[in-house]
Order: structure tokens, then C-alpha cells, then sequence
């Protein structure tokens, strides 16, 4: 069973809890390290990184799904070699 753990933030110093509950979920999600700030800090650095340019966005490509034959488009060029599938086909096979 997991236990409340008091951390210090490394960008403020201020001590807060890393609760049994988001040790949890951490684990569940595969993360091996333990938060370095404290939730205010981390708000704020996702605010921050929030003003960052925007990537471009992807440039699509007609297809036809090699499963149902319906038209699709997907976020890469099809070479022909290979079937290529629509969203829900695709989560079918999956």
C-alpha cells in the first residue's frame, strides 16, 4: 500500500504531497519519476509552454480503406505497397 510522500518543488522549494493516489496513477501510466513541482509550478510551466508556436497542421492524404472501400484521409502518403484503412476499420484490427 502506498503512502502520502512530501516533496520539495524544485522551482519554488516549496514542500508539497505526493499522495498514495497519484503514486498510483503514475505507476499505471508507466512514469518512473516522481513530480519535481509542485501543482502551482507545474500550472504555470504549462501556461508558459502553452505560449510556444503551434506546430503546422498535418497535411492530409486522400485514401480508400482497403477494408469497407469507403474514402478516408490519412496523416501520411500512401505508397501503394501496403493497405491503408479508415478510422474505424483501423480501431477494428486493433
Amino acid at each position: 500500500m502506498k503512502e502520502d510522500k512530501t516533496l520539495a518543488c524544485r522551482e519554488c522549494g516549496a514542500e508539497f504531497v505526493f499522495s498514495a493516489s497519484e503514486q498510483e496513477f503514475y505507476e499505471q501510466k508507466g512514469f518512473t519519476n516522481e513530480p519535481g513541482r509542485c501543482l502551482s509550478c507545474r500550472k504555470a510551466r504549462k501556461q508558459r509552454m502553452g505560449d510556444a508556436p503551434e506546430r503546422a497542421p498535418r497535411q492530409m492524404h486522400a485514401a480508400t480503406c482497403a477494408e469497407c472501400g469507403v474514402e478516408t484521409e490519412v496523416p501520411f502518403k500512401p505508397s501503394g505497397d501496403r493497405p491503408v484503412y479508415c478510422h474505424d476499420c483501423f480501431k477494428k484490427m486493433n
